[in-house]
């Protein structure tokens, strides 16, 4: 059994899920070539001697030597993994894509809700000196957002999104599972970022999926845009900036570059278009293997049809509550 101090000293130790009845922290251990790895943290299981259990109590007594910690927060299906990944420069920076203890988090509710600013503190242990951390929770904890971002005063944030039709063909390419989540996004949001669209109960369930995808995928930018507007209590809007996933995926270079700069992280010269140039982005982030391999099917012309009318259909709603979508471009 590895004892607290070890871990608390040891980066390669991530807290990893909470478990509320037991008043425990799971931590996985990970090592630092392993962080930029396809998939994501969440889905890691630590065996044996890479598996811990501490108790609440023994975490927010942990003291450790914390760093830089900054966020991507994003709307799904954007490439924010893949900017997680290619933030994977050694001594610089590193990405931690999607790690289970935020999403845990989140599960935990007000139970564990002091456990917050110890846990983030552990995730920005630097692996070397003057590393500084990017955390990429999933779009299901942006709830969590004003949370994650008070507790971390000094943290800066990057909101990554894209245009709505790039959003649906990703949901619709999942299929049934794909067109389930996004109704399940829809309610998700709905209960804590949402609003009154004029509908009853029976109009609700009658949309499409990919009508009940739309309007989450629109709520999701609503949320983004009340934090930069300085909406919610104790986040600053200049701490944030607006990242389009297709911009990044046609200017690499000057978005890394960007990042790391907003962020307050020195990097040598060079480093951006060398990050730019990587393996990651030659290969799927969640996946693995070739991403031409991957790629989609072309889509049927109904298909098509779906989308350029459940754009217009939100576009219409966006333009009755002044919000223009999708959000605007701030990084660059």
């Amino acid at each position: 059994m590895t004892d607290t101090s070890s871990i608390a000293a040891d980066p390669s130790w991530l807290p990893h899920r909470i478990d509320v009845p037991t008043r425990t922290v799971e931590f996985i251990r990970v090592g630092r070539d392993e962080l930029s790895a396809q998939g994501f943290l969440a889905d890691r299981s630590g065996e044996g001697d890479a598996k811990a259990l501490v108790s609440w109590d023994e975490v927010t007594a942990m003291r450790p030597e914390s760093g830089k910690l900054h966020f991507i927060f994003h709307t799904a299906f954007c490439r924010s993994t893949l900017l997680a990944r290619a933030l994977d420069a050694p001594g610089v920076s590193v990405g931690l894509n999607e790690p289970g203890i935020i999403v845990s988090m989140y599960n935990a509710g007000e139970a564990a809700r002091h456990l917050i600013a110890p846990l983030l503190a552990l995730l920005a242990r630097p692996h070397a000196p003057g590393e500084a951390v990017f955390v990429k929770p999933t779009n299901h904890s942006n709830m969590l957002m004003p949370a994650l971002l008070q507790a971390r005063p000094d943290a800066r944030a990057i909101l990554m999104s894209n245009a709505l039709p790039v959003f649906l063909r990703s949901v619709a390419r999942k299929g049934l599972m794909g067109r389930r989540w996004g109704r399940q996004l829809f309610l998700e949001m709905q209960g804590y970022a949402g609003m009154d669209f004029g509908m009853d109960a029976r109009e609700s369930f009658a949309m499409s999926d990919l009508q009940a995808a739309g309007l989450a995928w629109f709520l999701a930018q609503r949320w983004f845009a009340l934090h930069l507007g300085g909406q919610v209590q104790g986040v600053a809007g200049d701490r944030m900036r607006v990242l389009d996933g297709d911009r990044f995926d046609a200017e690499r270079e000057t978005t890394i570059a960007s990042v790391l700069d907003f962020a307050g992280v020195e990097a040598p010269t060079g480093l951006a278009g060398e990050l730019a140039k990587g393996d990651v982005f030659s290969q799927h982030s969640k996946l693995g293997g070739s991403f031409k391999e991957k790629a989609a099917e072309e889509e049927d012309a109904k298909l098509v049809e779906e989308i350029e009318q459940v754009e217009k259909w939100v576009g219409i709603i966006a333009g009755q509550t002044g919000l223009p979508i999708p959000l605007k471009q701030t990084l660059f």
